[in-house]
């Protein structure tokens, strides 16, 4: 069972970065850059592959090594599978049943976290793994794409928020730091409820209470997170803080935005706050832990370079570039904004991968450690 745990890491790990490849030549399509569609359906299946196919299928995988039981590849497999079903033309349906599925199997393996260790942070997961398995169904059902985003967006937002609070064990968080965080993660989840139905208060509503949460926990986080005592380190810690302290200030700038436009469904702004939220903050805290992760999911280490702040900078620098253009209406800003945000992602695979090549390093899963 071990070593048939272990060779499904590779082609599970490909299948996400084959959704990431896919969204992004899918989000330049949708942005209006001149390339081929490849299939039909593909700029529409952007969110979906992004989100779901890659960011949910590594989530899945990385927590199927950490428990090393056979049932919890379940979830990566069926997403990873679900993100190629729409990467290939497959009807809508097909893949986000399949999707659906692989985020339930995520929850029940958060349902055996639980029953392992109750505490805030990580019933603040579960809750983030329930946001993406609500999201799901309501992409499955045929909901519009601009209510089930925030619930996606939920998914990260909390697992990132939840594996930040464990590491904040290490500073002691007072009760009042602990309880202002359960407020502000209640209140996002309320928001997020509204955001889905206009049967009590309009969707803008909705939006608007989870952007008030998402400006608090990104001023929480900039406060109690303990990378702003580790930036002061060297190495692949303080580079690890930076991305992070950088992915809080996008998630602010996110939650800002969210409240000045409120529930708007499509075009420039809806782009701004979204591209905050998953650019920003999102691939800034997959920048920042790829160095810890990966090693624990492929068994190889990857030793900190200082040429890994070349893809951080043009990532921020890029995005601002892109939100400007959203916010200002100035397409060329915004255009080569969202192709320089995909050249920053693949330089950092790029780093990553000649990282990984110079290591003579083997990792253990049960070893490695997140220094940030």
């Amino acid at each position: 069972m071990e070593k048939i745990n272990y060779r499904l890491r590779f082609p599970l790990m490909a299948l996400g970065l084959l959704a990431l490849l896919a969204a992004m030549w899918a989000g330049l399509v949708r942005m209006g850059w001149s390339w081929p569609a490849l299939q039909p359906g593909l700029p529409i299946a952007h969110g979906p592959l992004m989100i779901c196919g890659f960011l949910g299928t590594v989530i899945g995988l990385e927590r199927a090594v950490a428990l090393n039981r056979g049932w919890t590849y379940i979830g990566p497999v069926l997403t990873g599978l679900g993100g190629l079903a729409l990467i290939v033309g497959l009807p809508t349906p097909v893949g986000s049943l399949l999707i659906t599925l692989g985020s339930v199997g995520l929850g029940l393996v958060f349902g055996l976290i639980l029953r392992m260790e109750m505490a805030v942070y990580t019933v603040t997961m579960a809750v983030g793994v329930l946001s993406w398995v609500i999201a799901n169904g309501l992409w499955l059902l045929g909901g519009p794409i601009y209510t089930v985003v925030y619930w996606w967006a939920g998914f990260l937002i909390l697992t990132i928020a939840g594996e930040r609070l464990e590491l904040g064990r290490l500073l002691r968080l007072s009760r009042f730091v602990q309880g202002l965080f359960v407020a502000i993660i209640a209140l996002f989840v309320i928001g997020l409820g509204l955001s889905s139905t206009e049967t009590l208060l309009p969707f803008g509503v909705g939006v608007r209470l989870a952007a008030a949460a998402m400006l608090a926990l990104s001023l929480w986080l900039l406060r109690y997170d303990v990378a702003r005592y580790t930036v002061r380190k060297k190495g692949l810690t303080r580079f690890i803080a930076v991305c992070l302290l950088a992915g809080y200030g996008w998630l602010g700038i996110g939650g800002v935005l969210g409240l000045i436009y409120g529930g708007v469904s499509a075009g420039f702004q809806y782009d701004a706050i979204l591209h905050a939220i998953f650019v920003g903050f999102v691939m800034s805290m997959i920048f920042g832990h790829a160095p810890i992760i990966f090693p624990a999911v492929i068994g190889k280490n990857i030793p900190f370079q200082s040429s890994f702040y070349l893809h951080l900078a043009l990532l921020h620098m890029s995005l601002l570039l892109r939100v400007i253009g959203d916010l200002t209406i100035w397409l060329p800003g915004r255009q080569w904004g969202g192709l320089l945000n995909v050249v920053a992602i693949l330089l950092f695979m790029a780093n990553t991968a000649l990282a990984m090549r110079r290591s003579t390093g083997v990792a253990s899963p049960k070893t490695a450690q997140q220094p940030g």
